[in-house]
């Protein structure tokens, strides 16, 4: 499974985790195999502004993530990761992202149900 959290820094499992899915600046995705992460890599977003959220969803779906692990999505993107097949997780008490990975590995992080999508 390839789990990808929104981050604001580069440092990989050690990064601040972005508030927001959008706008983050990268994604630390991490490879988890029998309840092991086995290999990460941090990837830049694209450059929410110019390509949109519609884009910034194509780029993570593209990146091949089985999960997204967010503090905070609005619907379409919600939307969209879930009818594509990839599960959306909310945390929002872990702010580095390994332990933010932790939590979905230990199941202590639910999928998040469409009410809990932000509106804006």
């Amino acid at each position: 499974m390839k789990i990808a959290v929104p981050c604001d820094t580069p440092f990989g499992l050690n990064a601040q985790r972005s508030g927001h899915f959008g706008h983050c600046a990268f994604f630390t995705i991490a490879t988890v195999e029998d309840d092991q992460i086995t290999n990460v890599e941090v990837v830049p977003n694209v450059d929410h502004d110019t390509y949109g959220c519609g884009g910034v969803i194509d780029y993570a779906m593209s990146l091949g993530i089985d999960a997204i692990v967010a503090a905070g999505m609005g619907v379409p993107p919600f939307t969209r990761f879930t009818n594509g097949g990839v599960k959306v997780y909310l945390e929002r008490t872990q702010s580095i992202a390994g332990e933010a990975i932790k939590m979905v590995i230990a199941g202590e992080a639910p999928e998040m149900q469409l009410d809990q999508a932000c509106v804006h």
